[in-house]
This record gives structure tokens, sequence and C-alpha cells, in this order.
């Protein structure tokens, strides 16, 4: 009776601490949302990171985040964030519509090579879906078309109706796993990040004594190739590669 007694407590423990942490999630974001229409945006911002150092994690939260940066005029951070909550919830237009209305502030802008138009199509269409809902597609034509399959055996059906509908689930398969996998390593695999610092420069090798090759503006986004040390080896989006300190960007 004891040990039933003491396991008891411990899941009423366990309820009132997950009770306790959902109402202090709760009063933290409401306190966020009264600060910012008060235009107390440090204030705001402090019970945004709060939470997001607490392991809450959220489209929401992060859009929060980046719209208190870009109030305070940090548009390196506002970035990072904006593309966070993108990340978590792409077909939101609210993020959309924020993120490219920051974009416009940005001092420098990549020229150069052009985006491969391939990569370019492929990423209109992943664009609007996260990666579990392209992962969902998937697994929903396989198990489509494994019960066609399933049906065409039993029944011993094998008419043009039939074999049409599963060859057209086949290649629907085909490509949502394609875009899934694409997705995967694009968004996943490659490490993304923002220069976050006002500026940073760009240099030839991983140290101060290299040449500049450029100076990025804050917002500007890479992709993370290598690290040594204190530095990220990055390209960005028109193919310009180069070093830059860890401690002028952020990895979104």
């Amino acid at each position: 009776m004891a040990h039933k007694t003491s396991i008891l407590a411990l899941l009423w423990l366990m309820l009132l601490l997950q009770t306790a942490s959902a109402l202090n999630t709760d009063s933290l974001f409401v306190s966020g949302h009264h600060l910012y229409d008060s235009a107390q945006y440090r204030q705001a911002l402090d019970s945004y990171l709060e939470l997001e150092n607490g392991g809450y994690q959220s489209a929401a939260l992060f859009f929060n985040i980046g719209n208190c940066y870009f109030k305070e005029g940090d548009l390196g951070h506002a970035m990072l964030y904006y593309l966070r909550a993108q990340r978590l919830d792409p077909g939101d237009d609210e993020i959309k519509t924020n993120l490219e209305f920051a974009r416009q502030f940005m001092p420098t802008i990549m020229e150069g090579v052009k985006i491969n138009p391939v990569s370019g199509f492929i990423d209109t269409i992943t664009a609007p879906f996260t990666l579990n809902s392209l992962a969902w597609i998937s697994s929903l034509f396989f198990v489509l078309l494994m019960l066609t399959i399933g049906i065409h055996i039993y029944f011993q059906n094998s008419g043009l109706l039939s074999k049409v509908v599963s060859y057209l689930l086949l290649i629907l398969l085909l490509v949502s796993s394609g875009l899934t996998t694409y997705k995967y390593r694009v968004d996943y695999l490659a490490r993304k990040g923002v220069i976050v610092a006002s500026e940073a420069r760009v240099l030839s090798g991983p140290g101060e004594d290299n040449d500049i090759e450029f100076t990025g503006g804050a917002g500007l986004t890479f992709v993370v190739q290598k690290e040594l040390n204190d530095y990220y080896q990055v390209i960005f989006e028109n193919k310009r590669k180069g070093w830059i300190r860890k401690a002028e960007v952020a990895i979104i």
C-alpha cells in the first residue's frame, strides 16, 4: 500500500510541476504581449527570451522575439529569429511578410552568381511545408500504393484503371520522397547561419592576419562548410566563400 501511495504522490507531483510550468509559460507570453503593446520592447524581449532559455520553442515565440529585436534596431537577431520561426512554420504569412520587410533594411545585398534554377524551383515547392508534413505525405502515398497493390492482388484485378492508379501513386510516392529528402538535406543537414553583428569581415582564411574578401552586414545568411577554432568557413547565397568569426554570427 505504501509503495502504491508513493507512486501516486510522485505522479501527482509531476502533474503539479507540469501545470505550474504551463501557467508560467502562459504568464510570460501574456506579459510579453502586454509589454510589446506598450512599446516596452526590451522588457518584452526579456520575457520571451526567458521562455526560450527555459527550453520552450515555437514559431510564435521566435516570431515575437524577432519583432522585439527589430523594434530595438537589432536587424541581425531579428532576421535570425524570423528565420527560426519560418523553419517551424514555413506557411505562415505574417512571418513571411515581416521577414521580407526586414530584408529591405539589410545594409549588404549579395550580388553575383545566380542561384541554380532547378534548386530554386524545388525550394519554391518545398517552402510551404515542414519536413514532418512532407514525410507524412510520403507515408500516405506509400500506404495508398500498398493498399492498391493489395486490392489488385486479392481481387486479381488487372484492368487499365487499376494499373493507372498504381503507377500514379508510385510516381507521387517517388516525387514526395524526393522532396522530403531534399528538404532534410537543405534545411537540416546543412548548417545555416546569419550575421548578427552590425558588420562582419569575411576573410580568406581562419585568422585576423588573412586578407579581407569583403565585409558583410547584419542579416546576411550563409551555409557553414567547416569550422576551425573561432571561425566558420561559409558560403553565401551568391556562392562567395570566406571565413568569419563565430562571435559575429548565429546558427539558425
